[in-house]
């Protein structure tokens, strides 16, 4: 990374750290029953050509065309840092995002790096659809249950925490780890599920509508997921001492899942659209009401885009919504008191971490134990101040 960037990412951390809590809270009709207005061009960032990440992006960029003559650019990216550098350095306004999104919050795995450290992220709007995140296997391997997959080729995605973590965790569901099976190194997601296919691994993680996993489903292989049993106590406390996101879930929509055949797993909103804190609040408003107002006209372009209706967003969730996206929903009655508060307090620990960073940073740069010491601050930080800090150590992310 540049030393220009680097100096963005300063400059992004001081800026947060220095606007007072009464700008975060400002007025929130302004602006609610205006028409949207942009610019003639807008950029995201997003997963694969083929995922349903980018297929929602192009779905909803459609209808930005059709109703307000905006030529959204979708720029794929095939890990996690691919998809957040365009977005620091300014190439794209907005990246439709997976869980990394609260990775980089939180300045952990990939982004644990002296380079990158924690980012204030802010979210827009989320899917939160119909399917699951899971662990998928080679349906021609009589595996049924997690545990099943002792011994097996599972794959890890190099410099994509939002893949390997949870992979992490269903292996945990069924009382395994890493060292229990044989890891196969990919350089991307798509190529991890070409992969499976081609009978290189047994296994692969992805939300149930991702395209990849119709490919798997009509190959000679075949697909299917293992449950993460709902009633299972030990499994959900297995999975949740990986990751705090996770909830259980009943997917009726993906590769081999049907209402009639549901999954019972666990998911987390995908894609989510988020932007930094510097982003027009105005324009954050008008893009939040767009997706809002012109849900009927891209809900049924990919199985997962139903996700974005309004009554599906989860408006508490890890990551805090931009002053914009809560102007919108204020104006529309489903943003009140708790939820304000509740993204305060996610405001003050992004700003806490900024600090602690900052602190961290100039006390141990170019130390060889440099991420370990980090961790090691973080949790210290947050414990102090009554946050969870989850990890407290590197792992294998």
């Amino acid at each position: 990374m540049s030393s220009r960037l680097a100096g963005r990412l300063w400059w992004l951390n001081i800026l947060l750290l220095a606007q007072p809590l009464a700008l975060q809270n400002v007025a929130a009709e302004q602006g609610s029953s205006a028409e949207p207005a942009f610019g003639r061009t807008m950029a995201w960032s997003a997963y694969n050509l083929g995922t349903t990440g980018y297929n929602q992006a192009v779905a909803i960029g459609k209808a930005l065309k059709d109703n307000y003559n905006v030529n959204l650019r979708v720029v794929p990216g095939k890990n996690d840092v691919s998809r957040l550098m365009p977005l620091i350095r300014g190439r794209v306004q907005y990246s439709a995002n997976g869980v990394a999104t609260y990775f980089a919050q939180e300045g952990v795995f990939q982004f644990a790096d002296p380079r990158w450290g924690p980012l204030p992220l802010r979210l827009v709007m989320m899917s939160y659809g119909d399917s699951n995140q899971a662990l998928a296997v080679a349906g021609d391997l009589e595996i049924r249950t997690y545990a099943d997959l002792r011994g097996k080729r599972v794959p890890y995605v190099r410099g994509a925490p939002a893949l390997n973590i949870p992979t992490e965790a269903f292996l945990a569901c069924g009382g395994l780890t890493w060292d229990d099976v044989e890891r196969v190194d990919f350089p991307g997601y798509n190529a991890m599920w070409t992969g499976v296919v081609n009978g290189q691994v047994d296994a692969a993680y992805a939300t149930t509508v991702s395209g990849p996993t119709r490919k798997l489903e009509a190959s000679p292989r075949g697909i299917f997921w293992p449950p993460a049993p709902h009633e299972d106590a030990a499994c959900w406390e297995a999975i949740n001492t990986v990751v705090p996101f996770f909830t259980p879930h009943l997917a009726t929509r993906g590769a081999g899942i049907s209402k009639q055949q549901p999954h019972e797993g666990a998911t987390y909103p995908y894609p989510m659209l988020i932007t930094l804190p510097e982003t027009r609040t105005q324009e954050v408003h008008d893009l939040a009401k767009v997706i809002h107002l012109h849900y009927d006209e891209y809900k049924d372009a990919d199985p997962g885009a139903i996700g974005w209706a309004l009554d599906r967003q989860i408006l508490k969730w890890q990551v805090p919504y931009h002053e914009g996206a809560v102007q919108y929903l204020r104006s529309v009655g489903v943003w009140g008191e708790a939820e304000d508060a509740h993204n305060i307090r996610l405001i003050a620990r992004q700003d806490l971490l900024a600090k602690a960073w900052q602190a961290h940073v100039a006390a141990n740069k170019g130390k060889a134990d440099f991420v370990a010491l980090w961790y090691q601050a973080r949790a210290s930080a947050l414990t102090a101040a009554g946050f969870d800090p989850v990890w407290q150590d590197p792992g294998p992310g």
